[in-house]
């Protein structure tokens, strides 16, 4: 009998998008692919020689499982640089990707019923993980009008004494928006913890990002590797945390996950050290993809009444020619073979809008808008 859990669990539905392009590729299909965060550039070269070095060097084997000493103080060095706040590596956890560290930092910190604060549109997974260990994702709209950012005036009444911890996520998964510093200033007060999701921090065009940790010690970062290293099926991340979790975190890690791999933790540190002019290289062509996307979608009907600042992703109204985004994705993929990712997919907030992602070359974005715009023409 399949569990009740298991069950319950809905699909992460960009998923199902990319599965059934692949599908279409394999019947010789050519498919633009617009609707996964996942960046088109290669692993910088600094970083793959790292790991084979490490392998030759016989990096094949367990690790603390805190992850290696170096790369945590390699970690700590990058936030003080960056940010300018003094982190131990005792404070530091390295993981698996940082879907490993979402489901540590909740199973240390939720008891059955508890509840953590999320806005809505989010991250699909964050409030599937929630639900997975008996939690309680509490939803605050937000909406376009604001960029999409927390009001913490709507915030106050759904706390409750169940309340863990408020989520964010700038710059943010689907919207590509920044919370400002006042803003974060004003959650913090707010909650005991607060869970920031940092992975898309370097991925900032015109603005600054502000880690938490500038406004309280309170609070679990979760950040990684992925996005602005180019390095997603490497999977590596890690999470920053008071030291009080960091020891009922480390055996949860233990049971479930022993370790980070080591040869690629010793990419990780090369990462850190000596890839700045490639993130640079690659933070610029975002950029100038960012720009032509939103000059075009706006071309297209697409509403977008704050410009994205950060991440890869424009989160599009698309309301002027659907009110079911699942379908309308669904459809742009097999007339236009464009993938997109149903605003949907990111909650019931989400609905009428589209996410698109520039981490794609912008040869196949200049075509992906060519072909949406003949699937619009005569849909």
């Amino acid at each position: 009998m399949i569990s009740k859990r298991a069950k319950e669990m809905p699909s992460f539905i960009v998923m199902d998008v990319l599965e059934r392009a692949k599908q279409l590729e394999a019947k010789g299909e050519k498919i633009i692919h617009l609707e996964i965060g996942e960046p088109a550039f290669d692993t910088p070269d600094a970083i793959k020689r790292a790991a084979k070095e490490a392998l030759e060097k016989g990096y094949t084997h367990y690790t603390h499982s805190l992850g290696l000493l170096e790369l945590r103080e390699a970690i700590s060095r990058h936030y003080y640089e960056k940010y300018k706040v003094d982190i131990s590596p005792d404070q530091i956890l390295v993981t698996s990707g940082t879907s490993p560290a979402i489901l540590l930092i909740f199973s240390v910190l939720l008891e059955p019923g508890d509840e953590i604060i999320l806005s809505n549109p989010s991250y699909p997974c964050y409030p599937n993980i929630i639900r997975y260990i008996d939690g309680v994702p509490i939803f605050i709209n937000v909406y376009e009008e604001d960029g999409f950012s927390y009001q913490p005036k709507a915030i106050i009444p759904k706390i409750s004494k169940r309340t863990k911890a408020i989520m964010i996520n700038s710059p943010s998964n689907p919207t590509g928006q920044l919370l400002s510093p006042s803003k974060m200033a004003e959650i913090v007060s707010l909650s005991p913890y607060i869970i920031s999701d940092e992975i898309y921090h370097g991925l900032v065009y015109e603005e600054k990002e502000h880690t938490i940790l500038e406004f309280t010690k309170n609070a679990f970062v979760i950040n990684g590797f992925s996005k602005l290293y180019a390095m997603t099926g490497w999977r590596l991340g890690y999470i920053i945390a008071p030291k009080a979790f960091i020891r009922p975190m480390q055996k949860v890690q233990q049971n479930l996950f022993i370790s980070a791999n080591a040869f690629v933790q010793i990419a990780g540190i090369t990462a850190l050290k000596e890839t700045k002019n490639d993130v640079n290289r690659m933070k610029k062509l975002y950029n100038e993809r960012r720009k032509y996307m939103i000059k075009r979608l706006k071309e297209l009907g697409f509403g977008i009444m704050i410009e994205p600042k950060g991440a890869f992703y424009i989160f599009a109204n698309a309301k002027k020619f659907t009110n079911n985004s699942y379908k309308f994705a669904f459809e742009m993929l097999e007339k236009a073979k464009v993938g997109t990712t149903p605003g949907i997919d990111f909650g019931s907030n989400g609905e009428g809008y589209i996410r698109f992602s520039y981490a794609s070359s912008i040869e196949d974005i200049k075509e992906g808008m060519n072909r949406i715009e003949e699937f619009l023409k005569t849909n």
